[in-house]
């Protein structure tokens, strides 16, 4: 006989199970088919899967119903077969945990943080009908998981509470200090979701339990809630043509009891886990303590300040913060990664993902910089977003297409969910490795900012009208690295007129430079990212200074990177890059760096830096 699930929380850490998609992938079953699905066809998979995770030690499971809702089914042609694969779900659940587990009916996001065509009407719907077949077959509780904004959490919670009073625990994916759920802090949004009738309230996906630990530290508290833990086998890498995770079941365990002494008392494992992860879990929170909820410590009240997202109305984007709206709350990492100049993308998800790690806020791809041929930024774009959860901010050259070509591309990105961009001229094809190679500039920089920012008024580069509105961010290049600095200000207001939303130096390495970009753009109302691109060697640095256009270094730069190479060579360059962000992040919120020679390992040094500095800075200030 099970005990109440709300006392077992009081009263201990529950232990949750890990993943079924990724875990499903490792023995053979592709990415692109209806997981769900396999509910109807093969239910005996399923059941192992579950069987493999109660063996373990997992007294909660999850339904195989993370994506059994109409939206998602409809991609499958199985929007008719929604409260039969729920249902199927609850009962192999059911049989695999018996009479001593619980079985938690899963609920997943349908944005997903990513725009998708659906108004907060049709998702009522479509949840209430996956809540209502998961419900018939007798779950223990709803689990809402890998939701990206408060209002659809909202949504779904509400449509769940008025038709059943079971547990509900609320997931969200976040992987950093200091993110906002709708304008909200993520304390205030738990407020609100317990003020509704959430039980539990925690974390899974989007990051190992680095990230997810680093966020349930900045919480507000103490909290009189349970906290749910469900985090990634760390981030994926590609190997040999496959996404692997890294993290090993023995740090997963040791991760467990940190976990645990931060509030967490439903603790399992999402994408990349396996029962051996579970089971490393179970085992060190055999005979741990948990300490007794603080009762009379309420959760803190929702700032009347910050406003909601429209919960109650329709939106056609996903709710993720722009850069923009970032930088002016807190300094803002921009990291540059070339895609790579062949077929093998191993080295550059690699570096992507130790990037995201760290906590990169976006990660920008060139378009073929120096024209030199290189893989497509927007496929990279699309996998670094959809397999690592990455904003990509994606360059768009004039160089390379006519008119034609550009808005099919911008109309593409828009289809992705890639909505951050910067417009750039482009590199003569001449000097490229393409040499004959045709420069088309159809457009000048000022004119493609133009007509990217027609299109989110729902206007084609024709004239003509589109049938929604786009909504590009659009940046714009400036080198400050010229002999008359105002001229190049009186070009970027040209650009800003145009309607760029925001500003991408060329590499600075001059301290004094840095600050009298600070002075000539006072007057300017759009953030500005400074560049900064560690020197990899003496000869690197030889190089930039005297052959790539819009570079320039300073004499003592020089000397010091002198006859440098190797690891000494980007230990000293990794230095100099520290000494520029302590003049930049003193007039600048945003940081832009620029990855040499795929060393992304040099970024991660200097964002941790970047991270490390504003922690001191923000401890010093609520000090005085």
């Amino acid at each position: 006989m099970r005990p109440d699930l709300r006392k077992r929380w009081e009263n201990g850490v529950l232990v949750g199970d890990g993943a079924m998609g990724t875990y499903l992938y490792k023995f053979g079953f592709p990415v692109g088919i209806s997981y769900e699905e396999l509910n109807l066809l093969q239910p005996e998979v399923i059941g192992d899967v579950h069987s493999h995770y109660i063996n373990a030690g997992a007294e909660l499971l999850e339904t195989n119903s993370f994506s059994a809702n109409y939206y998602k089914l409809s991609k499958f042609g199985l929007e008719s077969q929604v409260e039969g694969i729920n249902r199927a779900a609850v009962r192999i659940a059911r049989q695999a945990a018996g009479s001593e587990a619980y079985v938690a009916g899963a609920v997943g996001s349908i944005r997903g943080g990513r725009r998708v065509n659906v108004t907060d009407q049709e998702l009522s719907k479509y949840y209430e009908q996956q809540i209502a077949a998961l419900l018939s077959e007798g779950v223990d509780a709803l689990l809402f998981e890998t939701f990206y904004d408060l209002g659809e959490m909202r949504l779904a919670l509400r449509r769940a509470r008025q038709l059943t009073e079971i547990p509900a625990i609320c997931q969200f994916a976040v992987d950093q200090v200091g993110r906002t759920l709708d304008g909200y802090t993520i304390s205030d949004a738990f407020s609100l979701l317990r003020d509704e009738g959430a039980d539990v309230l925690g974390f899974n996906c989007h990051s190992g339990p680095k990230g997810i630990m680093s966020v349930m530290s900045g919480l507000d508290g103490p909290l009189n809630v349970p906290l749910s833990v469900f985090p990634n086998a760390g981030l994926a890498d590609y190997v040999d043509g496959e996404y692997v995770y890294g993290a090993t079941p023995d740090y997963f365990g040791e991760c467990a009891r940190s976990f645990a002494d931060l509030g967490a008392r439903l603790i399992g494992g999402c994408c990349g886990t396996t029962p051996e992860h579970i089971a490393a879990t179970a085992q060190a929170l055999q005979g741990y303590q948990a300490k007794p909820l603080q009762q009379g410590a309420p959760l803190p009240k929702p700032r009347e300040s910050v406003i909601l997202g429209n919960p109650g109305g329709s939106s056609d984007h996903g709710q993720l913060r722009g850069i923009t709206e970032l930088v002016k709350e807190r300094h803002t990492v921009i990291v540059e990664l070339d895609p790579p100049r062949d077929l093998d993308i191993g080295k550059f998800m690699e570096g992507a993902a130790a990037l995201k790690e760290v906590g990169v806020d976006a990660l920008t791809l060139a378009d073929n910089s120096l024209a030199v041929t290189r893989m497509s930024n927007m496929a990279l774009g699309h996998l670094v977003q959809l397999k690592l959860g990455l904003r990509p901010l994606i360059h768009i050259a004039c160089r390379d297409r006519n008119l034609i070509g550009t808005q099919s591309h911008m109309m593409g990105f828009d289809a992705l969910g890639i909505d951050h961009v910067l417009a750039v001229t482009g590199d003569p094809a001449r000097f490229g490795d393409l040499p004959g190679a045709s420069s088309v500039y159809d457009t000048t920089s000022f004119e493609i900012i133009r007509m990217i920012k027609q299109l989110n008024e729902g206007v084609a580069f024709s004239g003509k009208p589109l049938k929604q509105k786009a909504k590009f961010v659009v940046g714009a290049a400036f080198n400050p690295n010229v002999k008359h600095l105002h001229k190049a200000v009186e070009r970027l207001e040209k650009k800003i007129a145009s309607g760029a939303d925001y500003i991408m130096t060329q590499p600075v390495y001059d301290p004094e430079l840095i600050v009298a970009i600070k002075q000539a753009t006072a007057h300017l109302d759009i953030p500005i990212f400074i560049g900064i691109m560690p020197l990899a060697s003496g000869k690197n640095a030889e190089y930039l200074h005297n052959e790539v256009p819009g570079i320039q270094l300073s004499e003592e730069v020089r000397k010091r990177m002198e006859g440098l190479q190797g690891p000494e060579g980007r230990a000293m360059g990794v230095e100099i890059a520290k000494e520029l962000l302590d003049t930049a992040m003193e007039h600048f919120n945003g940081i832009y760096l620029m990855t040499p020679f795929m060393f992304y390992e040099m970024n991660v040094a200097l964002t941790n830096y970047v991270h490390e500095k504003s922690k001191q800075k923000s401890a010093y200030l609520s000090r005085s």
